[in-house]
C-alpha cells in the first residue's frame, strides 16, 4: 500500500482537537498525527489534500446482524464479504458479527463460519470492515421482553450451552447478552467472565429496548443502567428505537464517556424497502423502518453516520459524538490503543467528514474504500 499524508482542517484525537492536521498512514497504521506544518512527506508518498474537511476514527458497530441483503447468522464467507463491505460505505470500519435467538444448532453453525472468516478476513487484503468478534444476542433473554426473538429458541442462561457457543467461537467471543433478570443468569455470567467476555457485566443491549419501562416504585434494568457507573449503555440512535427525550435523559445520566451508538442493523441495511430475513424469520421494511408481522420492530437499516449527525443534531458536541462510535467501543472492547482512535501506533482505520457531517473518505488498515 502507499504511504498516504491526509491533510485535514482538524483531526478529532482522544484528547484534543488539531487543528490543520496532519496523519501519515504507512502499511496499515498511522505512524504519525500532528499540526500538518511540523510534517513531511516520505518519497513515493501521496498527499490527501482535505482542508475542508474532519478526520476521524472509523466507527466501530458492536450490535450488527447484517446489511447488503445478507445476514450474519448465514456463517459463509459471502455474507460475511457483502455485510463488511456494505457497511465500510458508510464509515463502519469494525463490527462484532451479530448472532439473533435460533436453534443452538444454527447458532453454534454460524458461530463457527464467522470465526473461520475472521482468520481469513486480511488474507484478500480488500477494502471493507473488520469482524473483531462475535456477539451472541440470544438466546439467554427475557421471554416476556423478548422483542422479535422467537419464543421458542429462548432459554434459560445455562453454563453448558453457553460452553457450546464458546467453543463454535473459537476465542472469538467479545460480547454475551443475558437478560439479568432470569433465573440462571448470575451464574451464567460469572462463567462469562472467567473467561474475560467483557470481563463480566459492562455494557446495556440496546438500553431501553427490550425492557419493561421505567417507573418510580419499580426502575427495573433502565434504572440500573441509568444510575450505575460500571455500565456501558448502547443506544439505536435511529429516531424510531428511542425517543429524543429519553435520549437526552441517557445522556445526562450516563455522560458521553458511557453510551455507545450500535447500529442493530440486520440485512436491510443499504437496502430498498421490502422483505429480508433477519436469522430465520421474515421482517418487512417500510420507509426504513423494520417491523415483524405483528408490528413489532425488529433491528434496523441504520447507519452510524446517520447516527453520528442525529446525535450531533440534539446538541450534543461533535467530538462527544464521534467518542461514542469509536473510543467507547474499543474500550468496552479493551482494544482502545489499537482501535477507536487517532493516534501513533492505531489502525489507520480515518473518515473524512465535510461540513453537513456526511463522510465522504474512509480508510480501513490503511486502504481506501471505493
Amino acid at each position: 500500500m502507499p504511504t498516504v499524508l491526509i491533510h485535514a482542517r482538524q483531526a478529532l484525537t482522544p484528547t484534543s482537537e488539531i487543528s490543520d492536521a496532519g496523519i501519515l498512514i504507512r502499511d496499515d497504521v498511522i505512524e504519525a498525527i500532528g499540526p500538518r506544518s511540523g510534517m513531511s512527506l516520505p518519497a513515493g508518498g501521496a498527499e490527501i489534500a482535505a482542508r475542508e474537511k474532519t478526520a476521524i476514527p472509523g466507527f466501530i458497530d458492536i450490535h450488527i446482524h447484517g446489511a447488503g441483503g445478507r445476514d450474519v447468522m448465514e456463517g459463509s464467507g459471502a455474507a460475511l464479504e457483502m455485510v463488511t463491505r456494505k457497511v465500510a460505505e458508510f464509515g463502519t470500519t469494525s463490527l462484532l458479527a451479530t448472532t439473533v435467538t435460533a436453534n443452538p444448532d444454527d447458532t453454534c453453525r454460524a458461530a463457527a463460519g464467522i470465526s473461520l472468516y475472521i482468520t481469513q478476513q486480511h488474507a484478500a487484503k480488500e477494502s471493507r470492515a473488520e469482524v473483531l468478534g462475535i456477539h451472541f444476542e440470544g438466546p439467554f433473554i427475557s421471554k416476556v421482553r423478548r422483542g422479535v426473538h422467537p419464543v421458542e429458541w429462548i432459554q434459560s442462561p445455562s453454563e453448558e450451552l453457553l460452553k457450546r457457543f464458546l467453543q463454535a467461537a473459537e476465542g472469538n467471543a467479545r460480547l454475551i447478552t443475558i437478560a439479568p433478570e432470569v433465573l440462571g443468569a448470575a451464574p451464567c455470567m460469572e462463567a462469562a467472565r472467567k473467561v474475560a467476555i467483557a470481563h463480566g457485566a459492562r455494557s446495556a443491549t440496546h438500553t431501553y429496548n427490550a425492557m419493561r419501562p421505567f417507573t418510580h416504585r419499580d426502575p427495573g434494568v433502565v434504572g440500573a443502567v441509568l444510575t450505575s457507573a460500571e455500565i456501558n449503555a448502547e443506544l439505536i440512535a435511529d429516531g424510531v428505537h428511542v425517543e429524543e427525550g429519553a435520549i437526552k435523559l441517557l445522556l445526562k445520566a450516563k455522560g458521553h464517556e458511557r453510551v455507545i451508538l450500535v447500529s442493530d442493523g440486520l440485512s436491510a441495511t443499504g437496502m430498498p424497502d421490502g422483505k429480508y430475513l433477519l436469522g430465520g424469520f421474515e421482517v418487512i421494511v417500510t420507509n426504513g423502518v423494520c417491523r415483524n408481522a405483528a408490528g413489532i420492530l425488529a433491528g434496523s437499516t441504520l447507519t452510524l453516520d446517520r447516527a453520528l449527525r442525529n446525535i450531533v443534531n440534539l446538541g450534543v458536541p461533535l467530538a462527544d459524538a464521534v467518542r461514542m462510535l469509536t473510543l467507547n467501543p474499543a474500550s468496552l472492547l479493551g482494544i482502545e490503543f489499537k482501535k477507536g482512535s487517532l493516534r501513533t501506533g492505531a489502525d489507520a482505520d480515518v473518515l473524512l467528514l465535510d461540513q453537513d457531517l456526511c463522510v465522504t473518505d474512509i480508510w480501513t488498515r490503511g486502504r481506501p474504500v471505493h
